[in-house]
């Protein structure tokens, strides 16, 4: 599976020599592993680097475990270096060379699909999964002291309230704030372990908002939705719910995103839009976000001395004198480089203002 540690090697990767990337739709619900072989050796039609090509389609066939919705091979036979993934996510065929892996569309994938945490609540604990890349995977759940329902009324019912609560008494709150308290605990040293990013809350609306609201500042900030579930709900039901909500609550965040950028851009605060202003913040080190139309690609020019990145051939470099290469995509080289800096991406889908500005970004400074 792809994690931050095989992105990193990736995005920091460089060869003397040019590297094949290869992305392959293999869905089974749309076809064979047969088809699928005759559209790696379509994808690959064009590409004029024998050796890796052969290697890809050895690797593709030796691979007879992939059963996922998409594959991507990295190859550079000079160099030694071969790295395939298999995702149950979708992810369209190409094939890319250049003198490092081509990985935007892995930071599509990941900005999609990555670093989901689900906890189901209830008052006595949790039950805690992550969801990356389409595949699921429960952890150790935390349970704290059963609680028992007591009759309506009562002298041990909360003082002040005619007839008490039914189910509620002084003893039984304390019982499951401690139980919150240690499930909230249990729940965040697990998510940040395993490099959770965003968060969705299954239960009762009152547990999921309890659960919520003792959570630290930063995880509040990163629930992303809470939907009706029972506690013995089955993976693939959780699997369900985390993509329909979680697709939602992506767009309201985009947008949320878009619009923050557009404002601070308008004011001449901390954000550009425009390829060439976000590139020249990238070589700056001022981005926090990059946000990215879907599917937007631009050429380019990168200066072979200090690699600077521009959309227009200055001829020579204005920081070293270097002579400029033209790259097919300078948005890739954007998103790698804003990734590499300790910055974040946003790939946004369908949203009409950034289709305008197909390109901006939101600073540090």
């Amino acid at each position: 599976m792809l994690d931050d540690k095989a992105l990193h090697e990736l995005l920091h990767y460089t060869s003397p020599e040019p590297i094949l990337s290869v992305y392959l739709d293999t869905d089974l619900t749309q076809g064979n592993r047969g088809q699928f072989a005759l559209s790696l050796r379509s994808v690959l039609r064009g590409v004029t680097m024998p050796a890796d090509e052969a290697v890809i389609i050895q690797n593709y066939e030796r691979e007879k475990r992939w059963s996922g919705r998409s594959a991507a091979m990295f190859s550079c036979v000079g160099q030694g270096f071969l790295r395939s993934f298999a995702f149950a996510v979708p992810v369209k065929s190409l094939a890319s060379s250049g003198r490092q892996p081509y990985v935007k569309p892995l930071v599509d994938l990941m900005d999609a699909h990555g670093h989901w945490a689900v906890a189901l609540v209830d008052k006595e604990g949790t039950r805690l999964f992550l969801v990356h890349l389409g595949e699921i995977r429960e952890l150790e759940g935390i349970r704290g002291q059963e609680v028992h329902r007591t009759k309506r009324g009562g002298a041990s019912s909360f003082p002040g309230r005619r007839g008490g609560i039914a189910g509620r008494t002084r003893h039984t709150e304390e019982m499951v704030d401690r139980n919150m308290r240690e499930a909230v605990e249990g729940a965040v040293r697990q998510f940040d372990q395993h490099g959770a990013r965003r968060l969705l809350l299954g239960g009762t609306e009152e547990n999921t908002h309890r659960f919520q609201a003792a959570l630290p500042a930063a995880w509040q900030k990163a629930v992303m939705g809470t939907f009706a579930v029972g506690m013995k709900a089955g993976t693939e039901e959780i699997l369900g719910r985390v993509n329909e909500i979680g697709e939602q609550a992506d767009l309201r965040r985009e947008s949320i995103l878009v619009e923050e950028l557009i404002t601070a851009a308008a004011k001449g605060g901390t954000a550009v839009v425009e390829l060439e202003d976000t590139l020249r913040a990238i070589r700056e080190g001022r981005i926090r976000l990059l946000l990215v139309d879907e599917g937007f690609s631009a050429p380019g020019f990168r200066c072979r001395g200090c690699g600077y990145l521009t959309t227009m051939d200055p001829g020579t470099c204005p920081f070293c004198a270097g002579p400029f290469d033209r790259i097919d995509d300078a948005v890739e080289l954007a998103t790698r480089e804003t990734l590499a800096a300790g910055g974040e991406i946003e790939i946004v889908r369908n949203h009409p203002s950034m289709k305008r500005l197909s390109i901006g970004a939101i600073l540090r400074y």
